[in-house]
């Protein structure tokens, strides 16, 4: 099979974003016009209607094979929000019962797992939320103690967005379903970064998003295992074998299904190559940076992301020279960017306030390449140089 080719850079500028959101692949944007012109509503039964249902049938069937699940295992949402809202609120209307009340989560999930805990425990449910240590990692032993026969669900992302720190997710799966617990995780940040074989990982849910993975915004998919129920959050028409209402997003859902197809053939090699640049940036940048400390390294992290804190520089003030510069990066969650706090996940983790607002997340892709990396360092230098320069003289003027 052809290699698909990557996206142009945006307008010359490096992006090292791809956390929050990744550009279509070439072959994604070459193929729009025929996906448009198939406009048709999908659950029409005249000839419009064919062609736009056979796109999703076919999506469906190449996530499913990416995934490693059977196609009537895949729903499409709107987004990895939806799908986390969905299983969370969806099981408990459904299953929650006086016998099995009690949920499990950590401190560092998405803002759509967080708060959808918020709101159930504000319902009644007993929700604990598991501490991670300095790296991003979770104590094992503490996770054991707190299951129990009242376990209803557990829900671990699979990644985080901000470290790249990965989680146990097997080994805590097949922990919590010893106790007859049902299991979810957010994959949304894993999905193409790391080998991901839902047959394997035995998870019961499993949330995924379409823009994570260079295909265009608007869709996500919620695993849900052979046998699973779930509340439907939206009340509508029968979509989705009437799991999700609403017409489909057959553009968006077509462009998932095809660089679905098109993973397992590059996944390890993106990988790769993704890994050495990423290692090579790092290297480079406590080389050449003083006073620079790596956010969760030393354990499993996914191969595109570098969480750094820089001493003696606001990320907000460090992340908007660099956007002068021509360079896209981020402080955290693109979810909580335009927030004035440190990042959640960093407090967390046991960071200070202050610590948490020097942090800079830098996020690799599938196009990212050797000479963007060396001139993102070269910016980084000169931009850390003045700002540093600035906040001396600050405060030699105080």
């Amino acid at each position: 099979m052809k290699k698909p080719s990557l996206s142009l850079n945006d307008r010359g500028r490096i992006y090292l974003d791809h956390n929050a959101t990744t550009p279509p692949l070439q072959s994604v944007v070459d193929q729009l016009v025929t996906w448009a012109h198939e406009w048709g509503n999908p659950s029409s039964i005249h000839w419009s209607g064919r062609a736009p249902k056979t796109r999703i049938r076919d999506a469906r069937s190449a996530i499913a094979k990416m995934l490693g699940c059977h196609p009537l295992e895949v729903i499409f949402t709107s987004g990895g929000s939806e799908s986390n809202n969905y299983v969370i609120k969806g099981f408990y209307e459904l299953h929650n019962t006086s016998e099995r009340n009690e949920y499990i989560t950590t401190e560092v999930e998405h803002p759509s797992v967080k708060k959808s805990f918020d709101d159930i425990e504000a319902r009644g449910a007993r929700v604990y939320r598991l501490k991670v240590d300095r790296s991003g990692q979770i104590d094992m032993a503490t996770y054991s103690k707190l299951l129990s026969s009242k376990t209803a669900l557990v829900s671990i992302m699979y990644a985080n967005n901000e470290t790249g720190s990965v989680f146990p997710v097997a080994e805590m799966c097949v922990q919590a379903h010893r106790v007859g617990a049902k299991f979810h995780t957010d994959a949304v940040q894993a999905l193409g970064k790391v080998p991901l074989d839902i047959s394997k990982l035995e998870v019961d849910y499993a949330s995924f998003a379409a823009h994570k993975l260079y295909s265009l915004r608007g869709t996500g998919v919620l695993f849900c295992k052979k046998g699973g129920q779930l509340k439907s959050l939206i009340s509508g028409g029968a979509q989705e074998r009437a799991r999700r209402a609403g017409t489909e997003n057959t553009l968006s859902i077509a462009s998932f299904g095809h660089v679905a197809a098109l993973l397992p053939e590059i996944i390890s090699e993106k990988n790769i190559q993704m890994k050495t640049l990423r290692d090579n940036m790092e290297a480079q940048i406590l080389n050449k940076i003083s006073d620079v400390q790596l956010t969760g390294s030393g354990v499993d992290r996914l191969p595109n992301t570098s969480s750094l804190l820089i001493e003696g520089i606001d990320g907000e003030s460090l992340l908007m020279n660099l956007d002068i510069e021509g360079v896209s990066v981020s402080t955290g969650a693109a979810c909580s960017s335009g927030s004035p706090e440190p990042s959640p996940v960093l407090l967390a983790m046991g960071l200070s306030r202050a610590e948490a607002q020097k942090s800079l997340r830098v996020s690799l892709g599938w196009s990212t390449t050797q000479a963007e990396i060396d001139h993102f360092v070269e910016i980084l230098v000169k931009v850390v140089t003045r700002l540093r320069s600035f906040h001396n003289t600050e405060k030699l003027n105080v």
